[in-house]
């Protein structure tokens, strides 16, 4: 008897906070997740959002394939990353359609090492 592997049923949309809204916004819509105090921002191209989930929690409820973690407190769609930059500070990621570089931390620079 042959047995099929069953992918693991992966978030496809995460419901948060815009002010006093609530929206649903699928994971291939966001850009990154990054703590905040005690909230998780999720941010779009659009905008961003609060999650009252911390990463450690929502990382193994992504799809691995599709996020990475690259810094203790951030993770990254692996699809919206235009160019990593090394500089004398580190390692940052430039993502499309956010203006701002994102820092990797020298503990997920590995991540890179391959591209």
């Amino acid at each position: 008897m042959s047995r099929q592997l069953e992918k693991p049923a992966y978030l496809r949309w995460i419901r948060a906070s815009v002010g006093s809204a609530m929206r649903m916004i699928a994971t291939e819509e966001v850009l990154f997740f990054q703590s905040d105090e005690k909230y998780t921002r999720v941010q779009t191209a659009g905008g961003e959002a609060l999650i009252r989930m911390p990463i450690k929690e929502l990382l193994p409820q992504l799809d691995p394939d599709q996020f990475w973690q690259v810094h203790r407190s951030t993770l990254v769609r692996v699809s919206a990353i235009e160019q990593v930059r090394r500089d004398e500070r580190g390692m940052q990621l430039q993502l499309r359609g956010y203006p701002q570089p994102l820092e990797v931390s020298r503990s997920y620079a590995h991540l890179f090492q391959r591209m």
